[in-house]
């Protein structure tokens, strides 16, 4: 009897030190509504720093120069390239003027052989077109020839670039994976084209645009009320349209159509309203880019994975609830987000695929349906925060602009008697498309954060490959435009 009551007493032990981990875990990453609105706040007041002047705010709020959108009168086919990590693809599409009308697309996804990477610019290059003129001659063989039209073609470059025009952009630096020296610096749009010369391919690049400014695009061409893009996936990015006239930092910035897109680098916002914990100081002091990036460490798909990993590892070593401590727990994002889902979107009463998981991707075995609940319950307050923080960041877009329904009318009038525009935000990355969770609770956060009233004239639209379809629309865009005028 005695014994029992002192392995009870152990036991009581044990779980009282996970709590207490779990209950720290909560209150670290708490989001009231209250919190929520401040980093509205933080964000709208950045966003007005980034675009008063270089350097201004952690984010970049990086012009596009793309002061038109498709408007879905857009007739003709359409070349894309889209080039953001170790593979590329190129895209045709045919448009029939009429909005939402694509009449055909065709897509090859061809990887990128690990040489040249590291190679030259010009070796890139000259691959990548030479398999575009493979895709070309082959989509048009057989086909009607075209008029004497030179082929135009929108190019997706999702790596750091400095534009100057919507033709022109000098690449800052590489990322994922890309090491070729003697592009940096360099004019991205001349060596494509003049790889286009050198393989007897008539092309012209039309435009240079990120993944979010193609997915803006794709957005506006389905639905004239978008006026923002969010890409939540591996990484998290987000741009918007702006009045050419709050761009302080440029100015005299003359546009046409009076806005231009902004590409805002929103992974990099940072405010100290945001709910950090002792495992994201770790997760940023041992990656590659400390003090960078840190929004994105909190909500996106590349590290959500990683932050649970971090707890479960903490709780191991704290308690023997998970068994010994698995060798497999401290090697970083050995936990990817995709699992987390899996794990908290289980709904098999005994937990089978979190104990798969477990113990097939972290060597944890044998625990019991308590432990097992008590990972879900990990996931589920990592993600939750993710969420609901990505929804305040939409939200601090749309006061930026006047779209959060508070007119930025004063004198006592209420929300609800702004008249509040319907307003679409065109969304992308698995995380978001993938992660029914997430997904829910990013859309609970929106209607607190704004009021339901509000928020029902708040669309998130799906959209699917903007980063390769909007390029090519945006060619079609800016070609009705020249031949036009």
């Amino acid at each position: 009897m005695k014994r029992r009551r002192f392995t009870a007493f152990l036991d009581w032990r044990k779980w009282k030190r996970v709590v207490r981990v779990l209950k720290e875990l909560e209150e670290g990453c708490e989001t009231p509504v209250g919190r929520l609105r401040q980093v509205v706040d933080a964000m709208a007041v950045e966003m007005h720093a980034g675009l008063a002047s270089e350097g201004g705010s952690k984010l970049k709020m990086l012009l596009t120069f793309v002061d038109h959108l498709p408007t879905g009168s857009e007739i003709g086919t359409y070349y894309a390239l889209d080039l953001g990590g170790t593979n590329f693809r190129v895209l045709r599409i045919q448009l029939g003027g009429r909005r939402s009308s694509i009449l055909s697309q065709d897509v090859e996804r061809q990887p990128i052989p690990q040489h040249l990477m590291t190679s030259t610019s010009e070796d890139l290059f000259d691959f990548i077109a030479s398999t575009l003129k493979h895709f070309v001659e082959k989509e048009e063989s057989g086909s009607e020839p075209s008029p004497v039209r030179t082929r135009e073609l929108g190019f997706t470059f999702s790596f750091p670039v400095k534009q100057s025009s919507l033709r022109s952009g000098i690449l800052i630096k590489w990322t994922k994976g890309f090491a070729i020296e003697d592009m940096v610096g360099k004019e991205v749009v001349e060596l494509l084209e003049a790889a286009m010369v050198r393989s007897g391919l008539d092309m012209r690049a039309a435009l240079l645009v990120n993944d979010t400014v193609g997915t803006l695009a794709l957005g506006r061409y389905h639905d004239a009320d978008t006026v923002a893009a969010v890409i939540i996936g591996t990484g998290t990015n987000a741009c918007y349209l702006e009045r050419a006239d709050a761009i302080i930092k440029c100015q005299g910035l003359l546009t046409t159509s009076g806005y231009m897109a902004v590409n805002m680098e929103w992974g990099n916002f940072w405010s100290s309203h945001l709910p950090r914990t002792s495992y994201d100081i770790d997760l940023d002091s041992e990656s590659p880019n400390p003090n960078d990036q840190g929004f994105e460490k909190m909500i996106s798909g590349m590290y959500l994975g990683d932050i649970v990993r971090r707890v479960i590892l903490r709780i191991s070593l704290e308690s023997d609830i998970f068994g010994p401590v698995s060798s497999r727990l401290s090697i970083p994002f050995i936990l990817q987000t995709p699992l987390v889902a899996a794990m908290h979107e289980d709904d098999s009463p005994e937990l089978k695929e979190v104990a798969k998981i477990l113990k097939e991707t972290l060597g944890i075995s044998e625990v019991s349906l308590k432990v097992r609940k008590l990972a879900v319950r990990i996931c589920d307050v990592v993600t939750r925060r993710a969420a609901r923080l990505a929804a305040a960041g939409i939200v601090g877009i749309l006061k930026k602009i006047g779209r959060d329904g508070s007119g930025g009318t004063t004198g006592g009038r209420s929300k609800s008697d702004v008249k509040m525009r319907r307003t679409v935000v065109a969304i992308e990355g698995g995380l978001y498309t993938s992660y029914a969770m997430f997904r829910q609770y990013l859309h609970g956060a929106l209607g607190e954060i704004l009021g339901e009233d509000v928020a029902q004239h708040v669309v998130l639209q799906v959209t699917e490959d903007g980063s390769g379809i909007g390029g090519a629309l945006l060619a079609a865009s800016y070609s009705s435009i020249l031949q036009r005028g």
